[in-house]
Formats: C-alpha cells, sequence, structure tokens
C-alpha cells in the first residue's frame, strides 16, 4: 500500500460546499481550506459539511484527512490526553502532533499511604521553562502481584485522581475485576498478548476501553495480533513493541522506527497506530542500584522519545530523571515554522517607578524569559520594551531587519512609557550597538540610547554600575 500524497488546500476545497457562508471563522471556503491542510482547524467546524447533501464530500474529506498513524484518546472529558495522529515521520517535514504523554507507575504492592503519596507528587511535579510549566500526565496503575484483590485495592486508590488512567495486567480476570470499577474513566488496558489477546479483546469491546499490544521484539506477531483484533471489532488500538536499554537497543530503536516508517511512508495501517514506549522495563533485569536504573530509564526514555513513541511509561518520579523527557517534549512538539514567541508590548519587572530603567528585547520566548530572568536577579525594578521580531532571537533579527532602529523607535512610542518616567535614557541589547544614533535620531534627541551588555546575564552587573 502506498504512501498518502500530501493534501492541499485545493484537494480539500474541491469537496467543500463552496457557500462562503461565513459560518466558520476563516468565513470563506477556500480560508477554510488552507487552514484544514494546515491543521489548524477542523471538519466540524464547518456546519454546512454536516448537511445530508455533503455526506459523500464529508465522507471523502475524512478519509482524505485521516492521519496515517490514527490518533486515540484515552480517558474522557477534561481527564484525556490524545495519542498518534502523526502525519510525517520527521518533523522538519510539518509538525508532530499530540504531544506524548507521560505516565508514571503505581504498583499494587504499595501501601495505600504510598500510592496517594506517589500520586500527589505526580500531580504535584511542575517545571517552569520558557513561561509554561510542564506537567505530567498520566497514572498506570500495574499489577505485580497477581493478586485480583490487591489489583482491584490499588485501581480504585489511583482513581482518585483526576489524571488518565493505565491498568497494567496481563490476566484477563484480573484485569475485569478492577476495569468494572473505574470503566467510565476509558482507561487504556495494558495489554493484550500472544498468550491473552482474546479475553483482553473482550474487554476493550465490552467497555469501550482503549487496548495496547504487546509483542516484545517481534513485529511480524505484532502486526498478526492486530490484524485479529481489529477483525473482532476494536479500532482504538496502541502497538508496544517492547523496549530494552541493554544489548537489545539497537533492536528497540529498529523497531520503533520501522514500524513509524511502514505506517507512514509505507501506508501499511496494520502499523498505523500510536506506539507505547515503556523505559520502565530497564528495572526487570535486576542486578543494579537504583541510581544505575534510573540513569538507563531517563535514557531509553529520551531515545524513544525522538524515535517515535507517542506514549511513555516510567517508574522513576524522580525531578532529574523526568526532566529531560519533559523539556524534550516541550522542543519537540512545536511546529518549527512557527518561533515560539511572547506577546509585543511593554511589561514591568517588580516595583516600577519613574526613576526604573527601560529596556528592549525582541520577541522571542526564550529570550525574553532569559532576559527577564536577569533583570529580576538585578534587584532593579524595571520597564521591558519587547519588540516584535517575529519570534527571533535579537542577533537573528538584526540581521534579518526584523528588528530595525524604526522597529524599536516605534515600540517606544507606543508603549507609553514616556509618560512613565522621569528620565529620557533607553538600553539597548548589546548586539543593537549600531541602532544608536539612528534611535536617537528617530527619537528626536529627546532620548539618550544606552548600550547595555552583549549577553543578558551581564543585566544586574550592567545595572549596579550604569543605572544611576
Amino acid at each position: 500500500m502506498a504512501a498518502k500524497k500530501k493534501i492541499g488546500p485545493l484537494d480539500i476545497y474541491a469537496l467543500l460546499p463552496k457557500t462562503n457562508c461565513g459560518k466558520c471563522e476563516p468565513g470563506v471556503c477556500m480560508a477554510f481550506a488552507a487552514r484544514l491542510a494546515e491543521r489548524t482547524i477542523s471538519i466540524e467546524e464547518c456546519p454546512e459539511l454536516f448537511e445530508d447533501k455533503y455526506k459523500a464530500s464529508l465522507q471523502k474529506l475524512q478519509e482524505m484527512l485521516k492521519p496515517p498513524v490514527k490518533e486515540v484518546t484515552i480517558g474522557t472529558g477534561e481527564s484525556q490526553v490524545k495519542v498518534g495522529g502523526q502525519l510525517v515521520v520527521r518533523r522538519h517535514e510539518y509538525r508532530y502532533f499530540n504531544p506524548v504523554p507521560i505516565a508514571i507507575t503505581v504498583d499494587d504492592d504499595m501501601s495505600e499511604i504510598d500510592i496517594l503519596k506517589r500520586i500527589k507528587r505526580v500531580e504535584e511535579f511542575g517545571y517552569t521553562y520558557i513561561g509554561k510549566t510542564l506537567k505530567l500526565d498520566m497514572i498506570a496503575v500495574r499489577c505485580v502481584t497477581n493478586d485480583p484483590e490487591k489489583f482491584e485495592r490499588a485501581v480504585k486508590k489511583a482513581s482518585m485522581t483526576k489524571l488518565p488512567l493505565i491498568l497494567w495486567c496481563m490476566d484477563p480476570k484480573t484485569m475485569e475485576r478492577a476495569l468494572s470499577t473505574v470503566s467510565e474513566r476509558k482507561p487504556l488496558l495494558y495489554a493484550a498478548t500472544e498468550d491473552n489477546w482474546k479475553g483482553m479483546a473482550e474487554l476493550a469491546s465490552k467497555y469501550g476501553c482503549p487496548l495496547t499490544i504487546y509483542s516484545p521484539g517481534n513485529l511480524k506477531m505484532l502486526k498478526s495480533l492486530t490484524k485479529t483484533i481489529l477483525a473482532y471489532g476494536i479500532e482504538d488500538i496502541l502497538l508496544d513493541p517492547g523496549a530494552s536499554f541493554g544489548e537489545k537497543i539497537k533492536e528497540t530503536i529498529n523497531n520503533f522506527t520501522a514500524l513509524r516508517n511502514t505506517a507512514i511512508k509505507g501506508g501499511d495501517e496494520l502499523v498505523g497506530f500510536p506506539l507505547v514506549g515503556t523505559p520502565l522495563r530497564v528495572w526487570e533485569d535486576g542486578g543494579k542500584t537504583s541510581e544505575a536504573n534510573m540513569w538507563m530509564e531517563t535514557s531509553l526514555a529520551t531515545i524513544l522519545m525522538v524515535r517515535y513513541a507517542d506514549l511513555l511509561i516510567l517508574k522513576s518520579d524522580e525531578m532529574w530523571v523526568l526532566l529531560p523527557q519533559v523539556i524534550l517534549r516541550e522542543n519537540i512538539y512545536t511546529d518549527p515554522r512557527k518561533p515560539v514567541s511572547v506577546d509585543p508590548g511593554m511589561r514591568t519587572i517588580g516595583d516600577v517607578g519613574e526613576n526604573s530603567p527601560i529596556m528592549v528585547t525582541s520577541n522571542f520566548a526564550l529570550t525574553y524569559f532569559t532576559v527577564v530572568s536577569d533583570i529580576e536577579s538585578s534587584k532593579v525594578p524595571s520597564y521591558l520594551i519587547v519588540v516584535d521580531t517575529e519570534g527571533i532571537s535579537v542577533e537573528s533579527a538584526i540581521a534579518g531587519r526584523k528588528l530595525t532602529a524604526e522597529k524599536i523607535a516605534e515600540a517606544i512610542k507606543e508603549s507609553g512609557v514616556k509618560e512613565k518616567v522621569k528620565h529620557r535614557k533607553v538600553i539597548l541589547p548589546g548586539m543593537a550597538a549600531r541602532y544608536k544614533g539612528e534611535l536617537e535620531e528617530l527619537l528626536n534627541f529627546e532620548w539618550e540610547v544606552l548600550i547595555g551588555p552583549r549577553d543578558s546575564s551581564g543585566i544586574p552587573k550592567f545595572l549596579a554600575e550604569k543605572w544611576k
């Protein structure tokens, strides 16, 4: 089966009503087609498409826009995550969708108090990065005792969280006993194997839950099980080809890569499902210290995230293990065509007054938050004028004429800062020193332009020495 060709706006426009009814946000069909091709709007936002007379066109559009890797929802309502839905193998070809949810395990041999403490630790995990708080996403309850009563008790206790759930149990009877208590949450069932697939498929069908298929190191069996379970009527499927950090790490990487390439480039619908990565399996080998296992776990998680895992399940909840994953995820799951930016305009940092310094920077998010942090470190309340550089850093914006003396002068005038201070001094980044004379001229020589440090880390020292 051949891979789908890239869908363009004209392909979509041919199947739209072409009435320009104005009921969608763009208002006209061609603009809607362009947005739909970019995946920044959904078919549901065109109400006319759902009229009976457009039924055939709607079906063709749905088939045309169906991603090679199926999108699967785990959970319900506000307590849900979406996985998969990928269109491309490499991020630079377009972009990735649905950032990888990170699940942390609780085991049924833990005490109820320890389960609650671990869940609270997961819920409260947070790391501020470029203005966002990075969080964890799911709880995976594992049956390690093979005791139905203990597994049920652990699942009930874990259900107190609002985070989506994964139920990890290989025995269908034990699984059902626990699943029946949380079935309305639509947890992910882990996992169907060569030995238990029928019982797991029946549970997924009965309770309407997504199902993981697990076949470590055997892609042929994984594909065969997928075909069988699809025929059984289960459509929300995830695939786990196994994960290892030891001698089989090469096999692990190759299997994940082969599945994603075969789905997208080869157009094979039998493997076109989200991939589950289970770095916690490094703990199964034994003979290593906890710290060694954590190092291997975080390393394997990082590898799997860049090698197409759509969901990660980890055991360790230590910050140093998880931090690489949440930061890497934040950088991978952005649109490479659109720099991460903040809104332009004037910010106040600290309790500013009429003698506070005025500084200028770009609206590239990383630059902005770094500058803000360095101003806060100086303990000098300041005004910060953020110029619209289309999300590009200062140095690149100057080279690309996105940050010019004209733009800076306009931003200063529009900010109204002139009415807030009694001095007439503005501090430029050191890399923008070339604009000093031109900017002073554009400001009618009413302002003195000072040249700050080339790197914002020098702001505290600069203000201590130069700002009086």
